[in-house]
């Protein structure tokens, strides 16, 4: 799939971070880019590296997290030829292939010490050593950086190196959530949406229904623009009717009541589930299908919960349900105190 590239949104928290990120892309300094999964951290990096006086030099990424503490640093700086077992030739690291040009670093707070100590050279001194290797190379490269941890806390807990920090945080640019980007939501929504549709052939966009919309309004977000992306997508994709606006939004592609049990745990069955409430709501000894009936329900009113983060209103809309319905259900089945 074609990386997104666009910076779409019109919030005003928005709109400030693209100010930001527009001026802190014209020095040839280092910058901190910090956001929730999900908020566009490589899309700023490529954004500060394009708007720089580097744009024609290599734009090299590389994610902190994926690889082992062991091979982290060889990735990073190179090796010689024999360096260690497996190392049969020379190879440059992602710091000689940056010359020139942005080295972006995602995941930075996942750096071993060791790994955050080599760093800190390369980042005062401009030089890096390949492993193996007797001399220093010089190497010119501007570095970005990424992470959703709290770096000043790791820092307390002595898991990050206060002087790197120092080095890289000439410029922190903290990303906003898209919970906090007011307005946006529908318009990512039908870019994602309109995309989807081409795509697939359809003739013209419908758009997304009111229902759809108020729903996508509604919703937390936990994952941010990629969160959005899958459920927007899909939500086209799923749909028969290309002349129709588009409806019936699956915010959780893994809800199911089929869906197995974590592993090593086991699933109780619906009978046993509802007992405790038996008691509360009908005869001594009702049918198993009505306890069935209500365990499903019970079932449904907790994921509705779950995905609309509590909120009662989204939730109701989300269910078909009046606001007094749903409150009347959650009452039914013990749920209002944890749904307040």
């Amino acid at each position: 799939m074609e990386r997104d590239n666009q910076f779409i949104g019109q919030s005003l928290a928005f709109l400030d971070s693209v100010e930001r990120v527009s001026r802190a892309a014209m020095l040839n300094r280092p910058v901190l880019v910090i956001g929730e999964r999900g908020t566009g951290k490589e899309l700023v990096a490529e954004r500060l590296h394009r708007l720089s006086s580097r744009w024609d030099g290599p734009f090299i990424a590389m994610n902190c997290a994926a690889l082992t503490e062991t091979l982290i640093e060889a990735e990073l700086f190179g090796h010689e030829a024999g360096a260690f077992t497996g190392a049969t030739r020379a190879r440059p690291g992602r710091f000689e292939e940056a010359d020139g040009g942005t080295l972006f670093l995602d995941e930075l707070g996942t750096l071993s010490p060791g790994a955050q100590e080599r760093l800190l050279r390369a980042v005062e001194y401009g030089e890096v050593t390949r492993i193996g290797a007797n001399r220093p190379m010089r190497v010119d490269v501007r570095i970005v950086a990424a992470t959703n941890e709290n770096l000043p806390h790791l820092v307390d807990q002595g898991r990050f190196r206060a002087d790197l920090l120092d080095r890289l945080s000439f410029e922190v640019i903290t990303l906003p959530p898209l919970r906090a980007r007011d307005g946006d939501v529908a318009q990512l929504a039908d870019f994602f949406g309109r995309r989807m549709a081409a795509e697939l052939g359809w003739d013209l966009w419908p758009g997304f229904s009111k229902t759809a919309m108020a729903d996508m309004e509604a919703h937390g977000w936990p994952g941010n623009i990629r969160e959005l992306r899958n459920v927007a997508e899909r939500a086209v994709y799923r749909w028969a009717d290309s002349a129709r606006p588009v409806d019936g939004l699956v915010f959780d592609p893994f809800a199911s009541p089929w869906q197995p049990s974590a592993l090593g745990q086991k699933q109780p069955p619906l009978v046993e589930k509802a007992a405790p409430l038996a008691a509360e709501t009908g005869p001594a000894r009702p049918l198993p299908l009505r306890l069935a009936v209500q365990a499903y329900e019970r079932q449904l009113l907790d994921d509705a919960l779950a995905r609309h983060r509590h909120n009662q209103r989204a939730t109701a809309k989300a269910l078909g349900l009046t606001y007094d319905q749903l409150r009347h259900c959650l009452k039914k089945h013990g749920l209002l105190e944890i749904a307040a």
